[in-house]
């Protein structure tokens, strides 16, 4: 059985779909195209847990990058500097859960975007 999303939007480097969204976590399937890569960024009021579901990841934190397959997990605390990237020729899907004092948009500090977005 398959969630439906709550809402999609679209990137320059695939989509995001919100499944949850509640006061105290929000839940995306988040899809990179292959050479998408997300912006290099941090927040200062939520954490976040991904899981890859589909493909190969290659995943920054603070500078240091590891490979991620299907069903691995990664943590990236509050205030880390973080970007996946897919090098391949397939999509990556992952789950993003959120947990923190605010979920929005405005809470993204880019420090690196490949898409010209400050």
């Amino acid at each position: 059985m398959e969630c439906q999303p709550i809402e999609v939007d679209e990137r320059p480097w695939g989509k995001y779909e919100v499944l949850l969204d509640s006061d105290t976590c929000k839940v995306k399937r988040i899809t990179v195209k292959p050479g998408g890569r997300l912006s290099y960024q941090k927040h200062f009021k939520r954490q976040e847990l991904w899981m890859i579901v589909k493909g190969t990841a290659d995943i920054t934190i603070n500078g240091e990058t590891k490979s991620y397959t299907e069903d691995e997990t990664v943590f990236i605390p509050k205030e880390a500097a973080h970007r996946i990237a897919n090098t391949t020729n397939s999509e990556v899907v992952f789950i993003e859960i959120q947990r923190g004092s605010y979920f929005g948009e405005d809470d993204i500090i880019r420090l690196e975007d490949d898409y010209g977005r400050s």
